[in-house]
């Protein structure tokens, strides 16, 4: 038959004992069993052997190399380490159950599972919301957590210490007494100019020419009527009158009237809500001011409460948390020179950086600093204030693509439903916007004041919900041709054959029908390979490291399982197929797909085996 599929190495077996099952799901269909080796001198793989016989193996199919590789991880991620403060319970939970049932899963990707849709209930898009006055109470997390939330945001603008502190023990309780996984991430103010605290109130109405003033002096009492303090010490010497204050990407703008000592003196042109620590860009002339920006380091010294930004970095350590995002990035070494300072202080636990992209200087050197984070934030509310309106989209589409293209997980934020904040139905023009985001598969969408500080947050986690399912859905029903190939990024040996391992699964599964994808690894990075595909199904991501599963948390259709492994592929898969099937997790029928980069003690001398199985569950 014509049937082609890629394959790049030099000779693969595929084998194939129950062919009947794949009829039904576009793969072969002429009844036939047995073993077929073919000459992949080429790309493709041609199914028109003549070499046909009997075999009594198990059901599936294997595409394997045959050439012996060097081992992709030369080191294993240890599975135990003295753990920060904040974590023991949820690490024990893990462990226990790991003990007793042989995996471990989010509780609630368990039920979805077990439920009549099955592996379409599975949604492929992350939710992310920001933790703020109106969710950061258990009973609030957990209707967060229960409407879908994956990861919770702390925004260190806001709040001391001790209020994340008990943030994280309730994500943490909540992991431990649930069954949850939710991971955290704090996020750095950065030293961009902001506004401080507005006197305690959460915020300030500023009406149409209404005189306000913009000081840098400091107030131990009540704030002034309309003052508004500034964390810059040089603000009013950089301002001049006539420029334009803009403030939280856009929201409120003000006119410069007199600068009179520390003081500021605006009037209101364009109405809107004031927050306490919201952004401030200064325009002249139609221009943004630039320089000042420029100057300042991304990872601030001193800010307005007194604080510095490396001592939330070393308090995010010390409790543990997954990620941390840094805001206003402008080059990659601000990245590296962060990573190094992680590594150094968490030798034994690995900590993703995110590069927030919401300065237009980091559009200069976008493609450098995906490729030294671990992950991106496109922060649209300040890029925007930064950068045309008209350009936001073009700009937001361009960041995913390259993301993607470079191998790295992209957080779309900022407004996505930011009427939520006080109405419980979001405008239409939001929800095609959220809409857009999933269509050009965004790892994950991130909710800020609207859950934060908004009426009804958990309404607004189900919204992106629903609307993520729902489009996740409709983008694969019209999406049956050929995705364009995706450039390759590895430069090793071993590198590019784990690549096209990975995208070659992604094929296999999408003209097979699979269920599902499974991937053991020890580092993630195979489970990364195939979310960078976009597979139709869903990626089972089985590793043995607490902190690799917490990490894939953030990648694309990636449901981390923490399990132990096995001497190789077969075993693994076999185990871990008979475990899901033991608890209802998988069916009788269901065809997934697997691929590992986890070597068995009989190859630690020759390389690893790569392959690709094909699996139909009897």
């Amino acid at each position: 038959m014509a049937n082609t599929l890629p394959v790049y190495d030099v000779r693969c077996a595929w084998q194939v004992t129950d062919v009947s099952a794949f009829a039904d799901r576009g793969g072969l269909s002429n009844g036939r069993v047995g073993l077929r080796l073919c000459n992949l001198g080429g790309s493709k793989l041609r199914g028109n052997s003549s070499l046909v016989s009997r075999s009594g193996g198990r059901n599936g199919a294997c595409v394997g190399g045959s050439r012996a590789l060097t081992p992709i991880t030369k080191s294993v991620l240890k599975t135990e380490y003295e753990t920060p403060a904040g974590v023991e319970a949820d690490v024990t939970r893990l462990e226990r159950a790991v003990t007793e049932r042989g995996f471990e899963v989010d509780s609630r990707i368990e039920e979805e599972l077990k439920g009549e849709g099955g592996f379409r209930n599975v949604r492929r898009t992350k939710l992310i919301a920001t933790i703020g006055p109106s969710c950061c109470s258990y009973e609030q997390m957990e209707a967060l957590a229960s409407s879908g939330v994956n990861i919770a945001r702390l925004n260190m603008c806001h709040g001391t210490h001790e209020w994340h502190r008990q943030v994280i023990k309730n994500c943490r309780r909540l992991n431990a007494e649930k069954g949850y996984g939710i991971v955290v991430m704090i996020d750095t103010e950065g030293s961009e100019i902001h506004m401080g605290d507005l006197g305690g109130v959460s915020s300030a109405k500023a009406e149409d020419g209404e005189e306000w003033c913009f000081t840098i002096r400091k107030f131990n009492g009540p704030l002034p009527a309309y003052t508004l303090p500034v964390n810059y010490e040089g603000f009013a010497e950089d301002v001049q009158v006539g420029d334009e204050l803009v403030v939280d990407g856009g929201m409120v703008r003000f006119e410069v009237l007199e600068k009179v000592g520390p003081d500021v003196k605006c009037k209101c042109t364009d109405p809107g809500i004031l927050l306490p620590c919201a952004n401030l860009n200064l325009w002249r002339d139609g221009y943004l001011v630039r320089e000042k920006n420029v100057t300042l380091p991304t990872i601030s010294s001193k800010l307005a409460n007194g604080l510095q930004d490396w001592v939330d970095i070393d308090f995010g350590i010390s409790e543990g948390v997954d990620f941390i995002a840094v805001s206003f990035v402008k080059s990659p070494d601000v990245i590296k020179h962060l990573k190094s300072y992680v590594a150094a202080r968490s030798p034994d636990r690995s900590i993703g950086v995110i590069a927030k992209i919401e300065d237009a200087n980091s559009l200069r050197c976008l493609d450098d600093i995906i490729r030294v984070s671990d992950g991106v934030m496109v922060a649209r509310g300040d890029l925007g204030a930064q950068i045309p309106l008209e350009q936001v989209p073009s700009v937001q589409e361009a960041i995913i693509d390259a993301c993607r293209k470079l191998n790295r997980p992209v957080i779309v934020a900022s407004q996505l439903l930011e009427s939520m904040i006080e109405y419980p139905t979001p405008t239409r023009a939001e929800v095609a916007d959220v809409s857009n985001a999933v269509r050009q598969q965004a790892d994950a969408l991130m909710l800020s004041g609207e859950s934060a500080m908004g009426l009804h947050p958990q309404k607004a986690v189900e919204v992106l919900r629903g609307v993520s399912v729902r489009m996740e859905h409709w983008s694969r029903e019209e999406s049956h041709h050929e995705k364009p190939p995706l450039p390759e990024i590895s430069t090793s040996d071993t590198g590019r054959t784990s690549e096209q391992i990975c995208n070659s699964a992604t094929q296999i599964a999408n003209k097979l029908g699979a269920d599902a994808i499974l991937v053991y690894t020890r580092r993630g990075y195979m489970a990364s390979l195939i979310s960078r595909n976009r597979p139709d199904c869903p990626i089972f991501a089985f590793t043995e490291s607490r902190n690799v599963m917490r990490c894939m948390d953030l990648q694309w259709g990636v449901v981390p399982f923490q399990f132990a492994f096995r001497k190789d592929l077969e075993s693994n898969l076999l185990q871990s197929l008979a475990l899901l099937k033991a608890h209802c997790m998988v069916r009788s029928g269901n065809l997934v797909v697997a691929v590992s980069d986890v070597s068995s003690a009989s190859q630690s001398g020759t390389g690893v085996l790569q392959s690709i199985q094909v699996h139909v569950l009897s």
